[in-house]
């Protein structure tokens, strides 16, 4: 994300941030907000307003979903409130290096591509394990 930051013109924009009065978010404080966020439950209920937001301006159209899965990788320094390593964060081999990293499921509105759902899981889990989780109700297997 801290590198996104840097290489983004919109990402910077939308953060809100200007080079000129202050820093970006290092690579550990943006796991330490998830954390945060996650521990005061409030990760779903940011998610949930967008996506009610969305609705209500009509543009989820709920034509079916895409499901996918991304790996989000973490400074392998990174340790949670007891200080022992996040257990969401898998250490796996990508090409000679090994990573920590998580996974986000994210199930997608087919017709306009907004994400309506997501799921992280440690980057172990299987993306079929999750799948049913990142569907719409009225989705459709043609």
């Amino acid at each position: 994300m801290e590198d996104a930051i840097y290489d983004s013109y919109a990402m910077r924009k939308f953060m809100g941030i200007n080079f000129f009065k202050q820093d970006v978010p290092d690579t550990t404080t943006l796991p330490h907000f998830r954390c945060l966020l996650e521990a005061k439950g409030l990760v779903k209920l940011f998610f949930d307003a967008i996506k009610h937001r969305l609705e209500r301006a009509g543009r989820m159209m709920r034509g079916g979903s895409i499901v996918d899965a991304t790996l989000i990788s973490a400074p392998s320094f990174a340790k949670n409130a007891e200080k022992k390593r996040d257990p969401e964060m898998y250490q796996m081999k990508k090409g000679n290096q090994w990573h920590f990293w998580m996974k986000c499921h994210t199930g997608v509105d087919a017709g306009n591509g907004f994400a309506h759902t997501a799921e992280a899981t440690a980057a172990n889990v299987h993306d079929v394990t999750v799948a049913a989780k990142l569907l719409w109700k009225d989705d459709e297997v043609t």
